[in-house]
């Protein structure tokens, strides 16, 4: 396998798909690919659980060659386990290893990994060195602006990265206390980019193809990675391809019902009738975020006892609707797990 340039990937395509935990499984990302995203990466796997050899944790860092360029993100606090675990990465021949440096969730940080290690950029230099030197394949790493607002240290990391011989900083543009509350400060994104030797990738508030676009632009970043933004529109990558190339969206022919039957072929490849059917009632549910009724509609799709009903559900919903007007939602607390 040849060595990949990031930058060139980025260059190529710049609309990244956010690493989700619970979200971006195998079909998932297969899927995004499918509808236009640029590199791909794993929810956050455990490098303990790489080192304990957990059957869950293998899988959950499974690919396939359809997703390339396909990073594996790794948690964990010791610089030792993650050389290990990014050396395992390495061995399943995935592009690029990431580490997850932005989880806010408490059980992640009071361990000492996600975005506590943000706290000491010296010590989380020293982890980044001992974890590049372990593999060739390119190191990226996703941070929060910082620990809370008043220890904002965004740049400081962003040079330890680049010192430890990092390819690509994503930035979400929160800090830990901030959890998902309050805006994502683009602002100091871009002040970030223009102080950076590596490439930066903005985060935060990418909720549809036109704000992909302009944060893009107005940032100066390398590339703009989307979250929740995908869930209730997953044509929105390939939209913001068609907005940068031709300054004005192309319109796009969506078709809920059919994404929804493609993304069940790709989860039954892969997985029981049961999760099948949850993952469909998800999306489903996701998909409607915007339109009119939502909330009637999630609660009889989550009733609907098969694959078949859930369509039918779905397929009377969407043909009711102008599909291209669906209304901003990004503050609705259904849409916002999942992600660091």
């Amino acid at each position: 396998m040849s060595m990949i340039d990031l930058k060139a990937e980025l260059n190529k395509n710049p609309f990244v798909l956010a690493p989700m935990a619970g979200i971006t499984d195998n079909s998932f990302r297969t899927f995004m690919r499918e509808m236009g995203c640029g590199p791909v990466i794993t929810e956050l796997v455990s490098a303990y659980g790489i080192e304990y050899k957990s059957h869950r944790t293998i899988d959950l860092m499974s690919f396939s060659e359809k997703q390339r360029p396909i990073g594996v993100q790794l948690f964990g606090e010791e610089g030792e386990v993650l050389a290990r675990a990014a050396q395992f990465v390495e061995e399943q021949r995935a592009d690029f290893v990431d580490i997850n440096l932005g989880c806010p969730v408490p059980k992640v940080v009071k361990k000492g990994a996600g975005a506590a290690l943000l706290r000491e950029p010296l010590v989380l230099f020293k982890i980044l060195v001992q974890i590049k030197s372990a593999i060739k394949i390119p190191l990226t790493i996703k941070i929060r602006t910082g620990w809370d607002d008043k220890t904002i240290n965004a740049h400081d990391i962003v040079k330890a990265a680049a010192d430890a011989g990092v390819s690509w900083v994503a930035i979400h543009g929160r800090t830990r206390a901030q959890g998902y509350s309050g805006l994502a400060d683009w602002d100091l994104i871009g002040e970030v980019k223009a102080k950076a030797s590596i490439p930066i990738i903005g985060n935060g508030d990418i909720n549809s193809a036109a704000t992909a676009v302009r944060r893009l632009r107005e940032s100066g970043c390398d590339g703009v990675m989307i979250g929740r933004g995908c869930l209730k529109n997953p044509w929105i990558f390939k939209q913001a391809q068609e907005l940068i190339h031709n300054d004005y969206p192309q319109s796009t022919d969506k078709d809920f019902c059919k994404s929804l039957g493609r993304l069940k072929e790709l989860v039954d490849e892969r997985n029981d009738v049961r999760y099948s059917m949850l993952q469909m009632k998800k999306f489903a549910a996701w998909f409607s975020a915007g339109y009119p009724g939502s909330q009637n509609f999630r609660k009889s799709l989550f009733q609907a006892p098969t694959a078949d009903e859930i369509l039918h559900i779905a397929g009377n919903y969407f043909s009711q609707f102008d599909l291209s007007a669906q209304s901003d939602t990004s503050h609705e607390s259904f849409l916002m797990g999942g992600h660091g």
